[in-house]
């Protein structure tokens, strides 16, 4: 059934969603799949593919994910298409237990991980779940309306952007947009650019970043890879961890 091709876009595809952590709770599923594949190749393209595979190197590490269930994955995809409520059963960060009532936008893979996006009913207000902390999902009586809007990508990184840490850090960075988000994404820090056109996002300019992070030392030494004039206006704490930096590397150079 498959060409050449084809084939081989389906072993690696199989090959990146296993080390990009996109599966789900069968770890095996994946590598069997590949074994059907490449039994009922003919023998020549096996080995062709094989060959390929063997000698196929990564630069990263593979990572361990913690992987959603494929039933909680395909309940979740079948209430966003159908716009149905689904009743979750979710364990936050710290080990507590809901049950939750949701109107799923969609779903979102980022970093290796699995989340939906969507309007907590008994809050009302939009959250962004892991998938792998669910438990168990069970479609609901019903529908709703699709918001209007960012589309649940750009939810998902506005979500991270601003959730809840220890430190809100505000900064004044001059620079490109370009310059800023190439070490500052939007799934780290949200940017006040007031809507520039294209061609203004070109234009080095003093803009305004903040974020939220559970620490703050591995801030400084993002400052200083990114090179461009830069204001601390919170906290304390991040400048003394900048000067600090500062006066390390200022050692070292002078170290014959």
């Amino acid at each position: 059934m498959l060409s050449d091709d084809e084939a081989l876009a389906v072993l690696l595809g199989l090959v990146a969603g296993r080390r990009a952590g996109l599966t789900t709770t069968e770890h095996t599923a994946s590598e069997t799949a590949s074994a059907k594949i490449r039994r009922v190749l003919p023998k020549h393209i096996a080995r062709r593919l094989d060959t390929l595979l063997e000698a196929l190197a990564f630069t990263d590490q593979l990572g361990e994910f913690d992987t959603p269930d494929a039933g909680v994955l395909l309940t979740i995809a079948d209430a966003v298409r159908h716009r149905r409520p689904v009743s979750i059963r979710y364990t936050d960060r710290d080990g507590r237990r809901s049950e939750r009532t949701l109107h799923a936008y969609g779903i979102v893979a980022h970093a290796g991980r699995w989340y939906v996006t969507g309007k907590d009913t008994q809050i009302g207000e939009d959250r962004t779940f892991r998938l792998d902390r669910i438990a168990d999902a069970r479609t609901l009586p019903g529908s709703f309306e699709a918001p209007v809007g960012p589309g649940p990508a750009q939810r998902v990184l506005s979500a991270f952007a601003t959730a809840e840490y220890r430190h809100e850090v505000t900064l004044r960075i001059h620079g490109t947009v370009e310059q800023i988000r190439a070490h500052l994404p939007a799934s780290v820090a949200s940017l006040e650019e007031h809507e520039p056109a294209a061609e203004d996002r070109a234009t080095e300019r003093w803009l305004r970043v903040e974020l939220r992070a559970e620490r703050l030392d591995w801030l400084p030494p993002v400052l200083a890879s990114l090179d461009r004039p830069f204001v601390i206006e919170r906290p304390d704490e991040l400048r003394d961890l900048v000067t600090a930096l500062a006066d390390r590397l200022a050692s070292y150079a002078r170290q014959a």
